[in-house]
């Protein structure tokens, strides 16, 4: 079986959310001894994650951070503040539990697996590292297109196979992450093309780029596109021609979740980059994300408006990794204890408001 019909046959896979769930976790919720609605975002988080799982008295128990490392060509153009080296130096520290991932992610009970799928150094068959490098890092998207459609293709295999992980450890929960020197640089050229909004509205400073950095980064992701004319209505040839490795994994791990009935937690905004990738790819898979924050780059707002979901969290981030996910991963879990754990009028003895 080819690759596209690996993908084809994935995302026919992936079935709507039915409403009947919905309604018995918001049947549930009324009986609880509070006024009807009074948790907000949180009965919310709660029918959701009841839909996905079909059960309505699920259990989070087991929780993973997929991070995805890659590189990309266009550093070359000087759209970041760190040099390429960073990625697989943070790698290596993600390895030594010495990153702000492993220390939010083990806050909130979670794994983190780190995916090398396109750095551009050897690494070692290490504990806690998955080794699936498509290639180098991409192609300098100011120059010509980041990678080829096989390999945009592979890259979401390779998610696909992270998710099919996910489930064969009994996940419950499933968070998103990366790691990518100069990745914020191809998630707002896809952006720009698959919302058709002006470069300069949707580029933000990434690590930390002052005021020049930005113009050049702007000019150079206007380049991008215009030398590349990534296809808006072929997410496959916007993947390819702008994108990143790590990217294409995200979008990967999301439909293999979908299809598996994972419920997924979106990081940040080049994690929502491949949240974008997978809902123009299959429509339905938004309804299998829960947005963990709305990070400081100011594209990312309107990511999550073409996505279709409102972020649990604005905490002003812009670091990745999948550090929003596990922050985002106990807020989920307390919903689904609400759900759960509290009383009912009846077993409390409470008198009901009206109905």
């Amino acid at each position: 079986m080819s690759l596209e019909e690996e993908l084809k046959n994935r995302l026919a896979a992936i079935q709507p959310l039915k409403k009947e769930f919905f309604d018995r976790a918001q049947e549930r919720l009324d009986q609880l001894t509070k006024p009807r609605g009074s948790l907000g975002q949180i009965e919310e988080i709660a029918k959701r994650y009841v839909a996905i799982v079909e059960n309505i008295h699920p259990r989070i128990q087991g929780k993973m951070v997929y991070t995805f490392a890659a590189d990309h060509g266009v550093t070359a153009e000087g759209v970041s503040a760190y040099p390429k080296g960073v990625t697989p130096q943070m790698v290596y520290n993600f390895l030594r539990q010495g990153a702000a991932i492993n220390v939010l992610a083990k806050h909130a009970g979670a794994e983190v697996v780190v995916v090398d799928i396109g750095v551009d150094h050897p690494f070692e068959p290490v504990e806690g590292l998955v080794i699936r490098k498509v290639a180098r890092g991409t192609g300098n998207i100011a120059r010509g297109p980041a990678m080829s459609r096989e390999q945009a293709l592979q890259g979401i295999s390779v998610g696909m196979e992270m998710a099919d992980h996910a489930k064969s450890r009994e996940a419950d929960l499933v968070g998103t992450g990366d790691m990518g020197i100069g990745n914020t640089t191809p998630s707002s050229a896809i952006l720009a093309v698959m919302t058709g909004l002006p470069v300069n509205r949707v580029t933000h400073r990434g690590t930390g780029i002052d005021d020049r950095g930005l113009v050049r980064k702007i000019r150079t992701i206007e380049k991008a596109l215009e030398i590349n004319s990534p296809d808006s209505r072929d997410p496959l040839d916007v993947l390819a021609k702008v994108g990143g490795f790590e990217i294409a994994g995200i979008a990967g791990l999301i439909i293999g979740c979908a299809v598996h009935r994972i419920p997924v937690v979106v990081d940040g905004f080049v994690s929502t980059a491949g949240a974008m990738i997978a809902a123009a790819l299959n429509p339905v898979t938004r309804e299998y994300l829960f947005a963990s924050h709305r990070s400081a780059e100011v594209g990312h707002p309107f990511m999550w408006e073409y996505i279709g979901q409102k972020p649990i969290l604005d905490l002003s981030l812009r670091l990745g990794e999948g550090t929003g996910a596990a922050l985002a991963m106990p807020i989920i879990e307390a919903s689904v204890k609400v759900l759960n754990e509290m009383a009912t009028f009846a077993e409390a003895g409470v008198s009901e408001g009206e109905k």
